[in-house]
């Protein structure tokens, strides 16, 4: 059979299953199978597959139509300026938390040698990003999981930035080095209680959505802490739930943070808070 013809079957097969994006991820699932880009899947329409190509196309396919997000099947995702290794030990990037690293190169002129903590690092998008556009800054990077923190560094090692970031594997709690210019954190704050409602995010590590009875648990600790490890003037750089504006931003303000913004994602939606710790 032609790629074309597995292709149209694997259209059918995700459409029923009510995947929203089944024909990009069809030909991205065909990239993978034969080892070359979308691009020249598209060109190629009219070439037959082997049997064995068909069988591991069918094989993705079946997993795809399961909710696993594509991201886990092709163990990558396009997150900034780069791709990013990924698999379901870490959340996977979003393209709404690159606010926060447009928000602190904002912070950042290019010459600056700032020193930036990470809290949750999860693959290392994030921190990885920053650093690339910021060639004197340095990084420590925490996370409780180990295989967290085992991904991150190969992608630091990817982006040959291992160098400028120290990982840690330890909890917020329980993190008490120097002081930060800036501390950025994308933490679990995620409701426990809806969790199981969220479709394909059931695929991604528990520990990185949970956030506690009311989804703050995690968000106060971080920002506790970081009123003891910035500097007077630091920045906190936050993403919050679309539906936790003010019970943060009060939080905030009872820690002596100043709120500089409040950013929307693409969605529209409140999803991340620049604060300043004012003494």
């Amino acid at each position: 059979m032609k790629i074309l013809d597995n292709l149209n079957d694997g259209y059918k097969i995700l459409k029923e299953n009510n995947i929203s994006s089944y024909k990009i991820d069809c030909e991205i699932l065909m990239s993978i199978t034969l080892n070359i880009p979308r691009e020249e899947v598209l060109l190629n329409l009219a070439k037959n597959l082997k049997k064995e190509e068909r069988e591991k196309y069918f094989d993705l396919i079946n997993r795809r139509k399961k909710n696993e997000p594509i991201a886990y099947i092709t163990k990558n995702k396009s997150f900034w300026r780069d791709i990013f290794i990924t698999n379901k030990n870490v959340l996977i990037p979003r393209p709404d938390s690159e606010h926060l690293v447009e928000q602190t190169l904002r912070f950042i002129k290019k010459d600056q040698a700032k020193r930036i903590l990470d809290v949750g690092v999860g693959s290392g998008c994030l921190s990885i990003s920053i650093l690339k556009e910021r060639p004197y800054c340095k990084c420590d990077a925490i996370d409780s999981s180990k295989n967290a923190i085992k991904l991150a560094k190969t992608n630091a090692n990817l982006h040959q930035i291992i160098d400028r970031i120290k990982f840690y594997k330890r909890d917020v709690d329980n993190f008490y080095n120097d002081k930060y210019d800036l501390i950025i954190s994308n933490p679990p704050y995620i409701n426990r209680h809806k969790i199981k409602y969220l479709g394909a995010v059931n695929y991604e590590p528990k520990i990185a959505l949970d956030g506690g009875l009311d989804g703050l648990e995690i968000i106060r600790k971080v920002i506790s802490k970081s009123k003891q490890l910035l500097k007077i003037n630091g920045k906190l750089i936050l993403e919050i739930g679309y539906d936790q504006k003010y019970k943060v931003t009060n939080f905030l303000k009872e820690k002596s943070f100043f709120i500089n913004k409040i950013i929307k994602d693409y969605g529209n939606n409140t999803r991340c808070i620049v604060s300043t710790k004012i003494n």
